[in-house]
């Protein structure tokens, strides 16, 4: 199943309202805000739940190597990025808070030679496309951040554009079926919460169905052929995170 424009942007309404740049915005300005927040918080080694949780299995199907040219999307404070360049890859990192963007740079100095930093936003695909350097990138990798981003089309889209053929694509996202505050599931919504207890602001979580997400990634020329769910701590039956890894083919072989 392939979605029509149409309904694209009706989904799309249904999640920010009439004007399509107004969740986006408002997100940046709660990011902005938490941002020295969320930097104590997860500090150079992450918290437990992305060091157990998220980490693990984003690695695994990740697979970074000395050879890879890495996209890091949404990179908070760039302790991934670190953890990247520490097993010898090259990372563009990215983030669409200036805020969190001047604490990864302070915080991961160590690492300048291997780490670009840059302010973009992951729903402008123009904004992400000058990212492009003078050599493709041989992955991405998005940990936890999907379910904080407005409209990801644009990501997708542009993401297979900058990886080279064969390319993969590892994001880590909430899990849509068992982490969320409202009873919706097929409807595209959002909603405030919080990720850390005591952040400044409560941040804006978009949900997505898992068909939503899937599809779009089929309709940017992905597919998709490694999956996880993870469970946290006790709870050994419901999944608090799904990871998923996306290649990049030819578009003409999808039909």
């Amino acid at each position: 199943m392939e979605y029509s424009k149409e309904d694209l942007m009706e989904a799309k309404k249904q999640i920010w309202g009439v004007g399509e740049n107004m969740g986006t915005e408002e997100s940046k300005k709660i990011w902005e805000e938490n941002a020295q927040f969320w930097d104590n918080a997860m500090g150079d080694e992450s918290n437990e739940f992305h060091r157990e949780v998220v980490r693990p299995k984003v690695t695994e199907l990740l697979s970074p190597n000395p050879a890879d040219y890495i996209l890091d999307i949404a990179c908070g404070n760039g302790n991934y990025s670190s953890y990247l360049a520490q097993r010898g890859a090259s990372v563009v990192a990215f983030d669409y808070s200036k805020k969190m963007i001047e604490l990864a740079k302070r915080r991961q100095s160590q690492y300048a030679k291997q780490i670009e930093f840059c302010v973009a936003d992951a729903t402008d695909r123009k904004s992400i496309l000058e990212l492009k350097r003078n050599r493709a990138f041989t992955k991405a990798v998005s940990n936890m951040a999907i379910m904080d981003i407005t409209d990801i089309e644009p990501l997708l889209m542009a993401g297979y554009e900058l990886l080279q053929e064969s390319g993969i694509f590892v994001f880590a996202t909430q899990h849509p079926c068992f982490v969320t505050l409202t009873e919706k599931y097929m409807t595209p919504h959002s909603y405030y919460d919080i990720a850390i207890e005591g952040q400044p602001k409560e941040q804006i979580y978009y949900h997505r169905s898992i068909q939503d997400i899937f599809n779009l990634c089929f309709r940017a020329g992905f597919v998709i052929d490694g999956f996880y769910e993870e469970c946290f701590k006790t709870n050994k039956e419901i999944p608090m995170v799904m990871i998923v890894r996306l290649k990049k083919v030819k578009r003409d072989s999808l039909k």
